[in-house]
This record gives C-alpha cells, sequence and structure tokens, in this order.
C-alpha cells in the first residue's frame, strides 16, 4: 500500500511565504510604503490642513506662496494648498487603481477560466477576442472609451478596466489548462461534481496566487493610467483634485513654480514604487516554485 503524500496544511503554507516575504528588505519597505498611500487615502482628506481648498476653494492672495511652514508644498496658481490637494487627489488616485485592478481582473478571470475549462470553438473564439484587443494600445482604447462616455470618474474607470482584462484572461487560462489535468478535478469528476462547481470550486481557487501577484503588480500601472487620462484631461475634472490632474495644471507654470507639481509627481512615484515592490515580494513568497 502506498503512503499518501503528506501535504502542509494551510496555515503552515501561508506561515512560510510570511516567512519568505519578510526576508526580502524591499519587500517589506514596498508592504510599508503601499500601507502609507492606503492609510492617506482613507484619512487623507481629513488631515489635509486645508480641507477646503480640496472641495474648491480660491485664496487668490495666497497665490503661488513657495513652500513653507504655512504651506509645506507651497500654493498653486488659485491659492490652494498643494499638500492638501495632493491628500485629496490620493482617495480618487487610489480607488481608481483599486477599481481598475479589481474589474479587469474579474472580467478577465471569467474569460480565461471559461476558455481553459470548456475548451473547442469556446476557446477559441474568447481568445482570439482577447488577442484582438491585446492589439490595441491599452492607454489609447481607453482614451477611445473614455471619450465616447464623457468624463468622470465612473466612466473613466469603466473605460480603463475595459482595455486591462485581456492580461488577466492570458493568464487564468493557462493555469486552468494545467490545473484540469490534476488528480483532484479528475476525483471531482468521478464523484459526479458538475463543470461549474469544478471549475469555481477546485480549479479556480488553486489560480489565486498568479492572479494575486499580478492584481498587486498592476496597481501600480493602473494609477498611471488614471493619471495618463486626467493629465490629457479626459479623467476627472477639477475641482475634484487628481495626481494626474494637478500635473496637468502645474505644467504650464514650470519651472518657475516647480513646487506645484513636486506634490503629485513625489506622491504618484511613491505609490508606483511601493506597489511594484510589493508585487516583487509577493511574487516570490507565492511561487509554488519556492516552495520546500
Amino acid at each position: 500500500m502506498t503512503d499518501a503524500v503528506s501535504v502542509p496544511p494551510r496555515p503552515d503554507r501561508l506561515a512560510r511565504a510570511l516567512f519568505r516575504f519578510r526576508q526580502s528588505r524591499l519587500s517589506v519597505i514596498g508592504a510599508v510604503m503601499v500601507a502609507v498611500v492606503l492609510l492617506l487615502a482613507v484619512f487623507g482628506p481629513m488631515i489635509a490642513p486645508y480641507p477646503q481648498d480640496i472641495a474648491g476653494a480660491v485664496s487668490t492672495a495666497e497665490r503661488f506662496q513657495p513652500p513653507s511652514l504655512a504651506h509645506p508644498l507651497g500654493t498653486n496658481e488659485l491659492g490652494q494648498d498643494v499638500l492638501s490637494l495632493t491628500l485629496g487627489g490620493t482617495r480618487v488616485s487610489v480607488l481608481a487603481g483599486f477599481g481598475v485592478v479589481l474589474i479587469g481582473a474579474a472580467i478577465g478571470t471569467l474569460v480565461g477560466a471559461v476558455a481553459g475549462y470548456v475548451g473547442g470553438w469556446t476557446d477559441e473564439a474568447l481568445m482570439r477576442l482577447t488577442d484582438l484587443t491585446l492589439t490595441i494600445p491599452g492607454l489609447i482604447l481607453a482614451m477611445a472609451i473614455a471619450a465616447a462616455l464623457g468624463p468622470g470618474f465612473q466612466n473613466m474607470v469603466l473605460a480603463i478596466s475595459l482595455s486591462w482584462w485581456p492580461g488577466y484572461a492570458r493568464l487564468v487560462r493557462g493555469e486552468v489548462l494545467a490545473a484540469r489535468e490534476e488528480v483532484y478535478v479528475t476525483a471531482a469528476r468521478a464523484l459526479g461534481a458538475g463543470p461549474g462547481r469544478i471549475l469555481f470550486r477546485h480549479v479556480l481557487p488553486n489560480c489565486v496566487s498568479p492572479i494575486i501577484v499580478k492584481m498587486s503588480l498592476d496597481m501600480g500601472f493602473a494609477i498611471l493610467t488614471v493619471a495618463g487620462l486626467g493629465f490629457i484631461g479626459i479623467g476627472v475634472r477639477p475641482p475634484t483634485p487628481e495626481w494626474g490632474t494637478l500635473l496637468s495644471t502645474s505644467r504650464a507654470y514650470m519651472p518657475d513654480y516647480w513646487w506645484t507639481a513636486m506634490g503629485p509627481g513625489l506622491a504618484m512615484f511613491i505609490a508606483v514604487f511601493g506597489f511594484n515592490l510589493l508585487g516583487d515580494g509577493l511574487r516570490d513568497s507565492l511561487d509554488p516554485k519556492g516552495r520546500r
């Protein structure tokens, strides 16, 4: 009689993944940076020194004040505190990035899972649609959709999401193609489980790790894409602060009033860099080949 292979329980696997994650200083730094960005996204408007500026207040007497104790990042052409606008824009940019990644991942996961598990002409049709979408540059497609839907937060998130899903579809399809040949899938099928139950209860839960890693890596790029649309005037419109919109406005006053771009530019750098470091750490920690 053959002995069963001992499989570490899930808490033990998670503990090992956490241990590997903590071994990388850059991953820990990325996690701290992301935590700071998320905290500022939640509490930023509350701790802003001039919350009325976030709501669109104008103070022409204070316009273009250089960085000082009263205004650590100076003021812009309307006399608004740049630090307050940057803190207010953190919530908009981070929420938009999360929305893009979540919607894109949901659509792509569904398309890739169905294509990989069903196969045949369904797989062929869905993958050709995915390839067709990938032939169009994501930013160009998002610009076209956003221009058709009109400006606004929800339309911007939807426009970018509709160009974001193909990467998840191809990733999940590959994972499902490999997982559907595993023994546990054959056993579930022999016990009478239907295709839907096998796919969503057995196959997809074993494909979660690469999806989480890709989502964490995509957050930075999603924030940059949101800022890109705001920079060219298709995204969120003033007076709602958003990093790309703030940068677009400040470029007309460069380099004389350089501090108007320093706040949103630095915030964007910290957010993107932090999410990239976090994604690299999660990839190394959750990689099945790295388990010992």
